[in-house]
C-alpha cells in the first residue's frame, strides 16, 4: 500500500492524462491538467476528489475553454503543502502561485464542494478577479444543526490519530467498500470507471491524509461571514438528493450575494457533474456567457 498515489501506478490510465503536466511552485508540486482553448475556467475539485472527477466535464468544457485543473495540495498526484497546510486561505493563495506559475487568468472559476469555497475565498482574498464563480454542491455554509459543532471535532481528532488514514485505506480496498461509501455519502450513482478512480485514490493513505488534513483545516463559519462582500457573480448548481450538502444550504448561501443564483437538479446527488456533466457544461457555458 503506497502512502501516496504513484503517477505510474495509480495514474498509469488517469482520464484526460495526455493533458497532464507538472509544474513546482516553492513547497509544492503540483499535476495540473490544460487543455482546450478559450477564455480561462479554472476546475476546483472538492476534498478526497481529484481531476479524475471532471473526466467527462472537462473535455465538454474544453470546447469553449481553456481549461485548467489541478490537483489541490494534499490530494491525487499533487505533493507538498503550502505555506499555512490546507486551511483555505492557504489553499486559495497557493491556487493564485500556481495560476501564476502558468502565466494564466481565469476569466471564471467551477468549484466543487470545498472547491467552490477556494474560489470564493480567492475572490475575496484578492488572489483572484475572475467574472464569475459556478459552485457545484458548494459547501459554502458551517454544517446545518449539530453537525456544524461535529464534524469539525471529528476531522480534528482523525487528524491527529496517526493511524486513521491507513485504517481509511484499508476500507478502501475492501470489495465494494468505495461504491457503498460513494453512494451513502453522497446520493450520488456514478458509473463503475469512476468509482475504480476513487478506489485508487482512498485506497492510498496519504490522500486519506490530505483530506483530513483539509477538513481539520476547514473553517466555514469565517466564510459564511465573509460572503455578503463577495462581488463576483455567484451561481449555485445543486444536486437536489445531495446527501453530503443538503439543496437548502445553496438557497441559504445564494441570497447572502448580491449576485447569487440557484440552479436545483433534480434526482442528483452531491456528484451531480460526474452523472450529468452535458447538463452541468451547458449550465456553465450559459452562465460564462451571460453580461
Amino acid at each position: 500500500m503506497s502512502a501516496a498515489p504513484r503517477w505510474d501506478v495509480e495514474g498509469r490510465d488517469w482520464p484526460n492524462r495526455a493533458s497532464s503536466r507538472f509544474v513546482d511552485t516553492g513547497r509544492v508540486r503540483w499535476h495540473v491538467q490544460v487543455m482546450g482553448e478559450g477564455p480561462v475556467l479554472l476546475l476546483l475539485h472538492g476534498t478526497g476528489a481529484a481531476t479524475h472527477s471532471w473526466r467527462a466535464l472537462a473535455p465538454l468544457l474544453a470546447e469553449h475553454f481553456t481549461i485548467v485543473a489541478p490537483d489541490l495540495p494534499g490530494h491525487g498526484f499533487t505533493s507538498g503543502r503550502p505555506a499555512g497546510g490546507l486551511s483555505m486561505p492557504a489553499m486559495a493563495r497557493a491556487v493564485g502561485d500556481l495560476m501564476r506559475a502558468l502565466d494564466v487568468t481565469p476569466g471564471f472559476v467551477v468549484g466543487h464542494s470545498a472547491g467552490a469555497a477556494i474560489a470564493v475565498r480567492m475572490a475575496l482574498d484578492g488572489v483572484c478577479e475572475s467574472d464569475a464563480i459556478i459552485g457545484l454542491n458548494a459547501a459554502l455554509l458551517p454544517f446545518p444543526g449539530l453537525g456544524a459543532k461535529l464534524f469539525p471535532s471529528l476531522a480534528r481528532l482523525l487528524f491527529v490519530n496517526p493511524f486513521a488514514p491507513h485504517f481509511f485505506a484499508r476500507m478502501a480496498r475492501t470489495q465494494g467498500e468505495t461504491a457503498r461509501f460513494l453512494l451513502r455519502s453522497t446520493g450520488s450513482r456514478i458509473d463503475a470507471a469512476g468509482i475504480g478512480f476513487y478506489q485508487r485514490l482512498f485506497a492510498t493513505p496519504g490522500h486519506c491524509a490530505g483530506a483530513i488534513t483539509m477538513m481539520a483545516d476547514w473553517d466555514l463559519g469565517s466564510l459564511a461571514r465573509d460572503l455578503p462582500r463577495l462581488q463576483t457573480r455567484l451561481l449555485l448548481v445543486h444536486g437536489a438528493a445531495d446527501a453530503a450538502i443538503p439543496l437548502s444550504s445553496a438557497r441559504k448561501a445564494a441570497p447572502m450575494v448580491g449576485n447569487g443564483g440557484v440552479v436545483a437538479l433534480d434526482g442528483l446527488g452531491h456528484l451531480a457533474h460526474e452523472e450529468r456533466p452535458s447538463e452541468v457544461a451547458a449550465i456553465v457555458r450559459q452562465f460564462a456567457e451571460e453580461p
